[in-house]
């Protein structure tokens, strides 16, 4: 081979690193740079219709998910000094923990910002054609004019989406808790301003707001626990020492700060009162990024943070996590029994599935933490689904008061019925739908826990669990009975619209998916899931 030949392959494999950390990059910039743009839109010298607007940020969604679809591939590792004086460094990389969190964000990130902003009646701008429109008028008749602050919120969901990939790809456990952080206030910004006026908006934006920072705060302090008892940051570095070093009253002591600071994430029963104010008030795109992945960060975090770092502290907790879990399991799907407006009911839903997730991480075991990593990214679809025919249907109505007599959604919109059914089928867990496997797998592995935790009190929440998916039966009949089925077709409301009917189908056909091949996301956290739980 002549000295030029080689120097060339020398090259293109030098050049592979490079092209991995461009597609990490990709999956970044895009949105900051969206972000910082939309922030200053209003100094420009012409002011961005919202066409243009919409268009910087959905494309800037869909570049950061083709990044995040070639960073999962190529699994790119930056490592680069940021504080060198603390010996922090910034650290950025994937594995089969966080492929399938970093794939559920950016499909989700580009159907939120795809969403038309659900205006009130008080905030739409009005026009001589619009008058004699009724308020529940559905979202076109906003296409062709511009909407007030529709810059500042399409940021705010960018800076979401970039603090949850963030969070997802770090590698220092620092870099996790900024990336945790960034998401809060864009979060309070679009609850507080854009969220439903016939609430109390502000007040739902507050409690969403203390009760995060209360848990982030939690949070440091653990890290900082951590990071004083093994000499740095680096989370590779922590599940690799697997608390070694750290007496086993002081890993309790962690594990109880940390676990406190995700479960008010998650949210964890008794710390869950503050989702359902939230969602009900929140506007669609912000109930489908904080359904589908910033409730996951709660649970990434102790699958990352917790269950290998401090193992001991972890197992001894474990069985009072687990009672958690499941009185959130029943207590949730009891609320949605009698739960009269569906968003909250939507929100209560959520509350039961992630406890099957924090169920199947208590129970230490391969299997549970298999289930939970499924569990996680099928309600992320599930909720997300469910969501965007909730916001929908809640524009239509003017409310989302089951107690108010509806036009059967079968007879009248059969697109938005459709998906609300097949939504509700997969929260029942139904087999075939991704519903089904993180909630079995997480019921199958509390049947037979880890050797060091109780198997009977496991057994009873394994029984108790199995109570909350009975009554998830129970309350989805319920809302297909009082919403979707009937032969009411009065008063009609429109079907979905362009970006509803994509959005639906594409969350549809992967819940489908995930149901009937649920071994193509088993297959990615395998071998990460061992590590975690063997070492």
């Amino acid at each position: 081979m002549s000295d030029s030949l080689r120097a060339a392959v020398r090259q293109a494999v030098d050049l592979v690193p490079d092209l991995g950390t461009g597609w990490l990059m990709l999956a970044l910039v895009p949105l900051l740079l969206a972000a910082v743009a939309l922030l200053t839109a209003g100094r420009w010298s012409d002011a961005p219709g919202h066409r243009m607007i919409r268009a910087l940020s959905i494309g800037a969604a869909t570049l950061s998910a083709v990044g995040v679809a070639g960073t999962t591939l190529h699994r790119p590792v930056v490592e680069t000094p940021w504080i060198p004086s603390l010996g922090v460094w910034l650290r950025l990389g994937v594995d089969g923990l966080s492929i399938p969190l970093l794939l559920l964000t950016a499909v989700v990130g580009v159907v939120a910002v795809a969403l038309h902003l659900h205006l009130p009646p008080a905030l739409r701008p009005v026009r001589p054609e619009d008058e004699g429109l009724e308020t529940t008028s559905p979202v076109p008749v906003l296409r062709s004019t511009d909407v007030p602050g529709l810059a500042t919120y399409h940021a705010c969901l960018q800076l979401v989406l970039l603090g949850a990939l963030v969070t997802f790809l770090a590698g220092d456990a620092l870099l996790f808790f900024v990336g945790f952080e960034l998401v809060l206030v864009p979060m309070w910004v679009l609850v507080a301003r854009y969220g439903d006026v016939g609430s109390d908006r502000e007040g739902a934006a507050l409690r969403f707001l203390l009760v995060t920072v209360v848990g982030s705060t939690l949070m440091l302090v653990g890290i900082l626990g951590v990071a004083t008892a093994t000499g740095t940051t680096d989370l590779g570095q922590w599940a690799a020492q697997r608390g070694e070093g750290i007496g086993t009253g002081t890993q309790v002591v962690l594990a109880a700060v940390l676990l406190t600071g995700f479960a008010l994430k998650i949210p964890l029963f008794p710390l869950h009162t503050w989702l359902p104010w939230v969602h009900a008030t929140a506007p669609t795109a912000g109930s489908v990024l904080l359904a589908a992945v910033l409730l996951k960060l709660g649970t990434y975090g102790i699958v990352r943070l917790v269950v290998p770092v401090v193992p001991d502290g972890f197992t001894t907790l474990s069985p009072l996590l687990g009672g958690l879990a499941v009185t959130g399991v029943v207590w949730a799907s009891l609320a949605c029994l009698v739960e009269r407006d569906l968003k909250r009911l939507i929100a209560w839903s959520s509350v039961a599935h992630l406890g099957f997730v924090v169920l199947g991480l208590a129970t230490g075991t391969e299997t549970g933490l298999q289930a939970a990593l499924f569990g996680n990214v099928a309600h992320g679809l599930i909720s997300a689904l469910l969501f965007v025919v909730v916001g929908g249907l809640k524009h239509r109505w003017g409310s989302a008061d089951l107690s108010v007599a509806r036009a059967a959604l079968r007879e009248v919109t059969p697109l938005l019925g459709g998906a609300l059914a097949l939504g509700m089928a997969a929260s029942m867990g139904l087999p075939g739908l991704a519903g089904f496997w993180g909630e079995i797998g997480a019921l199958y592995a509390a049947w037979a826990p880890a050797p060091d935790r109780p198997e009977g009190w496991f057994r009873v929440f394994m029984v108790a669990g199995a109570l909350g998916g009975v009554l998830a039966v129970a309350y989805s009949a319920r809302v297909l009975r009082e919403v979707w089925s009937g032969d009411r077709v009065e008063p009609r409301i429109p079907d979905a619209v362009r970006t509803e009917r994509v959005a639906l189908g594409l969350l549809g056909a992967l819940v489908l998916l995930l149901g009937v091949l649920p071994g193509l996301l088993l297959t990615v956290t395998a071998s990460a899931a061992g590590r975690v739980i063997g070492g």
